[in-house]
Order: structure tokens, then sequence, then C-alpha cells
């Protein structure tokens, strides 16, 4: 990627999340909503929007088609922020990162309390 895209990318992440938590008034973005990345298309026609949500797999969907609804106005919003001619069509889409480094984790401290197990058994013999 361009250092452009790369920088456009921050400063979508840094705004969206701004909208979220300023002017978003959809009852179903009150969820613990964060925006991980944006990955925008080196032609700048479309942006898709990762976002992690804290809930259950419902609340994730419910919050998802909020967003969806809300993309035409996080446009407009971003189209008077930024100094870009055209502002790339948003796509959002479930981030599930988070949760894939959470249960690597877990399997990484199961294996490590097996491991310690195993020694204290060999060390007694």
């Amino acid at each position: 990627m361009t250092i452009r895209i790369d920088r456009l990318n921050e400063q979508f992440r840094a705004e969206i999340s701004d909208l979220l938590l300023r002017q978003a008034k959809d009852p179903r973005l009150n969820a613990m909503v964060s925006v991980t990345r944006v990955n925008i298309s080196p032609d700048l026609s479309y942006a898709r929007v990762f976002v992690s949500v804290m809930g259950e797999e419902a609340q994730r969907k419910e919050v998802l088609q909020g967003l969806s609804a809300a993309a035409n106005f996080f446009r407009h919003e971003l189209r008077g922020r930024l100094r870009l001619r055209y502002i790339p069509a948003l796509d959002f889409r479930y981030d599930d990162s988070i949760e894939q480094a959470a249960h690597v984790l877990k399997v990484m401290r199961q294996v490590e309390a097996e491991e310690g197990q195993g020694q204290g058994a060999s060390a007694k013999d």
C-alpha cells in the first residue's frame, strides 16, 4: 500500500470512531463498538470498515445492520471533515481478531499449565 492510502486508512478509522462516539443516534449502535481498522481500495472507490462489538451474536448482527443503514450518514459527515474530492462507499464488516487473539492466549495458557503439571509429576518420580 502507498503511504497516502495508509494515512487515509488511519484518518478514516479515527473519524468514524469519533462519529460513532459523538453523533450516531441509532439505538442499534448503543453497544460497545470500536473501529479496529479501515482498508480503502487503491482507487478510493470503497472502504471496508472493520468493527469489533462487545456482546452476543444477535447484538453484533444488529450493530452491523445499524452501521450499514447509517453508511450514507457517515459518508456525508466524512465529506465535511476530510478534504477529499470523493468519499469512498463504506462497507462495514465484523472483525473477530480480538476474539481470535483471546482464544490463542487461552490455548497457550492451557498448554503452559499442562506442561507445568507434567514437569511437576516427573520431578516427584
